[in-house]
């Protein structure tokens, strides 16, 4: 009998359908509501996502989670109420949670504690914190969606739990040492970020939505060219890479997707059909990396006449120096069109915060010149490292896409693409601040 591993995660959550995602330890059969879903299994793991549909606008309920008929969530004797679903109003305020950056560690002291009060701080759990107070409260007065902006997992700076595992399965004098190395160890992680039982009955109940950044993957992920040349130098990238874009795809990507497009998804056609489908994620994975993945992993959401928009500003960057942009071509026609139309507030999403305090700004536009070349050679190999060095990478080192994306936040702001929003908000993760 199959047991439950992770999840069950609420992940997309319209005004009549929902998903929800899973990993089992063995293959299975999985019910929620009555809507059913096989596993489909990739190097040796079996993971669902199982669309519901037919449900009511502004509708609450209460679901159980089968597999081959077995109940196996809510948990017997649980502490925390009955998993919910909540959909959206056609019309109407939506309340949404967004941060970015969480470090998987239990939590308790000394882990709560300040870095400064404590070597292994890290402070309150910030998700734990909002599912203790929703607990406290009527489900009425719940956020409706929960946008995880990036570094999900930190695949460059692993927990001691994940370090002890990591020892357990290879050698950690060689390179990339007590760094993650495959997607064994990126699963993993995700065990390890998304079971404390706190968090699982969080994700159960709110819906959540995610995008990459580059500890997902590695620090300084595609920062420029010169970052992606040293990485593919090294023996070990091609399966961090793999490991890392099929975790993604896996853990995160699927449940950004609606059930629509999940059942117009070819490549997740392929997985399903498969025995096991670890050697087509893998390919997959290494020519997203090697090609630049431009428009696979951006998505876009309506929310009650409000519209989502997230972007990747990430994995699809173009990196030539003296061309670097943000977004490919098709990615900047597919945000044009997403921000075309009449919706009551338009909120565009990036891991890397397109507004920076003055100075910090004209330092990553300055840092970007010079790296090009404008001050010779040998200030551009000392840029480089500057910028390495102190993550000079947001959207103000893209100061052509960064032009173009306030041109054209400011032909939405003033009804060129249809009736003006009542308001325009960037939302951004990375920094640790909001501006």
């Amino acid at each position: 009998m199959a047991n439950l591993l992770i999840g069950p995660m609420l992940r997309y959550v319209s005004d009549s359908e929902a998903t929800l995602w899973l990993e089992a330890d063995g293959p299975c059969r999985v019910e929620v509501l009555g809507h059913r879903s096989e596993t489909f299994q990739v190097h040796g793991r079996y993971y669902a996502i199982v669309p519901v549909t037919g449900l009511g606008p502004a509708s609450c309920v209460e679901y159980e989670v089968l597999l081959d008929g077995v109940r196996c969530w809510p948990e017997v004797n649980g502490e925390w109420p009955a998993s919910q679903i909540r959909t959206l109003p056609h019309t109407g305020p939506v309340e949404l949670v967004f941060g970015s950056c969480r470090v998987a560690r239990p939590h308790c002291v000394p882990y709560t504690l300040s870095p400064d009060a404590h070597e292994l701080g890290v402070g309150v759990d910030a998700l734990c914190a909002l599912a203790v107070r929703m607990r406290a409260q009527e489900a009425d007065r719940w956020p409706n969606l929960l946008l995880l902006l990036g570094d999900q997992v930190y695949g460059d700076e692993v927990s001691p739990e994940t370090a002890e595992f990591i020892r357990a399965r290879r050698d950690v004098t060689t390179p990339p040492g007590l760094e993650v190395a495959d997607f064994e160890e990126y699963a993993e992680l995700h065990r390890e970020a998304w079971s404390d039982p706190t968090l699982r009955w969080l994700f159960s109940t709110l819906p959540t939505a995610m995008i990459f950044d580059d500890h997902d993957v590695h620090d300084d992920w595609n920062t420029s060219a010169a970052w992606v040349q040293k990485m593919h130098t090294r023996a070990w990238w091609p399966d961090r890479i793999a490991g890392a874009l099929t975790a993604y795809w896996i853990y995160q990507h699927l449940g950004n997707l609606s059930p629509g497009e999940l059942e117009r998804d070819p490549l997740l056609a392929r997985v399903r059909a498969a025995e096991d489908a670890g050697p087509i994620l893998r390919e997959f994975a290494l020519a997203a990396d090697g090609e630049g993945g431009g428009g696979l992993w951006s998505y876009a959401r309506d929310l009650a006449g409000s519209r989502l928009v997230v972007l990747d500003g990430r994995e699809g960057r173009l990196l030539d120096e003296g061309q670097r942009d943000m977004l490919d071509e098709d990615e900047w026609a597919w945000l044009s069109e997403q921000t075309t139309g009449d919706f009551d507030h338009l909120l565009l999403a990036n891991t890397l915060p397109v507004l920076l305090p003055q100075t910090v700004h004209y330092l990553e536009a300055f840092s970007e010149a010079v790296c090009a070349g404008a001050w010779g050679p040998k200030a551009a190999r000392l840029s480089e490292a500057l910028r390495q060095a102190l993550d000079l990478e947001h959207w103000a080192a893209f100061q052509s896409s960064f032009h173009r994306l306030l041109a054209l936040t400011r032909e939405v702001g003033a009804g060129e693409r249809g009736p003006a929003p009542a308001s325009i908000v960037f939302l951004g993760g990375d920094v640790h601040q909001g501006y």
